[in-house]
């Protein structure tokens, strides 16, 4: 490939290059950038002029991506993707628009929105706009400026922070400390519902109750399972336990409000941490941006105001 040139190859043939390679048609390319096939063909023959390599291979009716061109389109893509960000994000900048953020939204209802009223009095020209999802918000296609993912923080392309630091463990109401059969030692844990979200199947290290019991030297205590829900399982195994219905193994991220509120109590100290968590992502092109280093900086010090120990369990 020749190094000769001192400028850079025109933007339309880059473009061009970019939708064909990653159609594999010059037709579909064509459709995209509204313009004909023909046109697709003359900037991409263009482009292969300027690099002095054949990037596809005509085939009748179809093309075919050669070695050189499959070693280009990746970066192509990659440089569009961070272009048509940090353009979407200045546009939005630029008339006032909100900054978006994807959550998800047990995270979201637990945590992050019943503190964004400081962030609002902090910073009253930035306005926010939650988009509350268990989808993955796609950045180049969804108009969003920044998402809180759950995860191992593996994110290509995205700039990560992890956000809060997460155990599982048991919860309930006060009111099972007393009554009937109050819970003193995790063997009483046989007169009371137990629920907990499901996630083992999604998430292999994720513990359910059988770990926990296990752990706890109760492998063979008779216990009573609760229904497992789908959806925003995690606001519903908490909400439950709150009204006394039951036993809740639980996130300490997203419960954690709760026991410091004295809603909730850990009955026992058995726990176990959790490889995955909460991380805010935005693309790299407009990290940043200054609303999204603004509302980043926010944030990590909420987390730092956050995180720490939950105190000792409760016992009646």
């Amino acid at each position: 490939m020749t190094t000769e040139h001192t400028h850079l190859p025109s933007l339309n043939a880059l473009r061009a290059f970019e939708a064909a390679g990653r159609h594999l048609s010059f037709s579909q390319a064509a459709a995209e950038l509204h313009v004909t096939p023909a046109a697709i063909g003359h900037q991409v023959k263009t482009l292969e002029q300027y690099l002095g390599v054949t990037l596809f291979v005509r085939r009748n009716r179809r093309i075919e991506i050669t070695d050189a061109g499959e070693a280009l389109l990746p970066g192509m893509s990659d440089s569009f993707s961070r272009l048509y960000s940090a353009l979407d994000a200045f546009r939005r900048h630029v008339a006032g628009q909100p900054l978006v953020i994807s959550i998800v939204p047990a995270f979201g209802g637990k945590w992050l929105l019943k503190r964004l009223d400081r962030f609002q009095t902090e910073h009253p020209d930035i306005r926010i706009r939650i988009e509350a999802t268990d989808e993955m918000a796609d950045f180049s296609r969804d108009h969003v400026d920044m998402a809180v993912r759950y995860g191992a923080g593996d994110y290509p392309g995205l700039r990560a922070d992890r956000l809060l630091a997460e155990e599982v463990f048991p919860v309930c109401s006060p009111r099972l400390l007393e009554g009937a059969h109050p819970l003193r030692e995790p063997s009483d844990l046989q007169y009371h519902l137990l629920l907990d979200s499901g996630w083992s199947p999604l998430y292999p290290s994720w513990p359910d109750w059988d770990m926990w019991l296990k752990a706890a030297g109760l492998e063979s205590l008779p216990v009573t399972h609760g229904p497992q829900v789908s959806g925003d399982v995690d606001t519903w195994l908490i909400e439950e336990a709150i009204a006394g219905r039951g036993i809740a193994l639980v996130s300490s991220v997203l419960a954690g409000d709760d026991i410091a509120a004295g809603r909730l109590v850990r009955p026992f100290d058995v726990s176990f941490p959790v490889q995955f968590g909460y991380w805010l992502v935005c693309p790299e092109a407009t990290a940043d941006s200054p609303r999204s280093r603004t509302f980043r900086q926010w944030l990590l010090a909420e987390v730092d105001d956050h995180d720490g120990p939950l105190g000792a369990p409760t016992r009646a």
